[in-house]
């Protein structure tokens, strides 16, 4: 089958994409990423997952709704089959400089949706921080954007010797951001009434593996802050029953 990807990508200059990522302290963005018919089902994708919304709200820090990666292999499998692109990861290895992994089957972060629907859907200044052994790289892609959010960042807050660089940004549909998720101070401002916005991450890792407790605290994390103990942990034992890929009904 072809990789849908495969000719987008050819018509990026990677190399100089690098020197951009590298000069921005592991950042890039590119408004014009996906090919429209790929955002379309993307889009289409955000409708099929709406009934498993998980709503979250973090006093001070965040308030949204996520959708993990364990509801979306059920029910959109077009994300999945682009976050295991082999174009893509390639491509987004060559930007980061390093050969980059998927995340495991029972990461809920592997790729997720995140919906901005009622006023004051936001999350406050953090970095996506990796507990694996290696890296975390985020690459961050627009799917419906109809509101006046903004992704506001802060460069080389972890660079010695370099002075913190402020930018905001909105990221259009099929647009991409991409960074290394500890190295990236940044926040999505607050939904005005009557707006909606829909992201898509996809995370990638220099070392998949990470030790019991972390894999403890990093599964507490995702449930109370993000998509609930039953996507976590209900989902997770059955792929562990059934396989990644397969249900009680074997499709």
């Amino acid at each position: 089958m072809t990789d849908p990807m495969a000719t987008r990508l050819g018509g990026f200059d990677a190399t100089e994409l690098r020197r951009e990522f590298l000069s921005q302290g592991a950042f890039v963005i590119l408004p014009d990423f996906l090919p429209p018919e790929l955002t379309a089902q993307l889009v289409a994708g955000v409708a099929a997952v709406g009934r498993s919304v998980n709503r979250n709200y973090l006093p001070g820090h965040k308030q949204g709704g996520s959708v993990s990666r364990h509801a979306i292999d059920e029910l959109a499998p077009v994300i999945a089959n682009l976050y295991r692109s082999h174009a893509l990861i390639e491509w987004l290895g060559q930007l980061a400089g390093e050969r980059l992994h998927m995340s495991p089957d029972h990461d809920p972060h592997a790729y997720a949706l995140y919906f901005y629907t009622r006023a004051g859907d936001h999350i406050g200044w953090h970095y996506d921080a990796s507990y694996y052994a290696g890296r975390r790289y985020t690459l961050l892609l627009g799917v419906i954007e109809e509101s006046s959010c903004r992704l506001d960042y802060q460069l080389h807050t972890r660079n010695r010797g370099r002075n913190a660089v402020s930018g905001s940004v909105q990221i259009p549909p099929g647009g991409l951001v991409f960074f290394d998720g500890d190295a990236l101070r940044h926040r999505i401002t607050p939904l005005g009434e009557g707006e909606t916005r829909v992201s898509l991450t996809l995370e990638y890792l220099t070392d998949p593996r990470m030790h019991g407790w972390w894999r403890f605290v990093s599964n507490m994390k995702d449930s109370l802050a993000y998509f609930g103990f039953r996507q976590v942990f209900q989902r997770r034992a059955r792929r562990r029953q059934f396989g990644p890929a397969d249900g009680p009904d074997g499709t």
